[in-house]
């Protein structure tokens, strides 16, 4: 699983030197950062159902057909949901290792051609991902810089998806 630290050792490995002094503040940053991102990933993960509700009643507020496809609303729903979660387990997967690396694996790559070939369309994703994104509040839901560290694997997943 790639992390910065993983990264910038690989990195430099392959440049077939030692890790640069920038490398090396990149990862002192990836650890100051790490209490935040710990508690991100400890208030997300105690809240992975109502979370995803939250972004399947946004999606349905804005597509009230959901895909469109022959499915009844509430398996449509479901669905949505599950896949919600499991984003949201990736992020919180990236929020301990403090890269990118797991939605990279499991939730990027190949996705769009997944949700194309079904018939789904990704807008309906990064709407509810989306209002997570701007629905967060610190210190409601967590401190600014956890906040800080939960929207910016939000915003990842947006932007792959979009």
């Amino acid at each position: 699983m790639k992390s910065v630290l993983t990264t910038v050792v690989g990195a430099a490995d392959s440049a077939a030197r030692y890790p640069s002094s920038s490398d090396l503040e990149s990862v002192q940053g990836s650890l100051q950062r790490s209490a935040a991102r710990l508690e991100a990933a400890e208030n997300l993960a105690g809240n992975y159902d109502a979370v995803a509700q939250e972004a399947v009643d946004a999606i349905y507020a804005k597509f009230p057909n959901g895909s469109g496809r022959d499915i009844d609303a509430g398996t449509q729903k479901e669905k949505c949901k599950r896949d919600i979660v499991h984003y949201l387990r990736l992020i919180n997967y990236c929020l301990v290792v403090g890269g990118t690396g797991p939605l990279d694996e499991w939730g990027i790559a190949g996705a769009r051609e997944v949700y194309r070939a079904l018939g789904i369309s990704t807008s309906t994703y990064v709407t509810g991902l989306a209002f997570l994104r701007d629905r967060g509040c610190a210190p409601r839901d967590m401190s600014a810089q956890a906040l800080v560290e939960y929207r910016t694997y939000l915003d990842y997943v947006i932007n792959a998806m979009s």
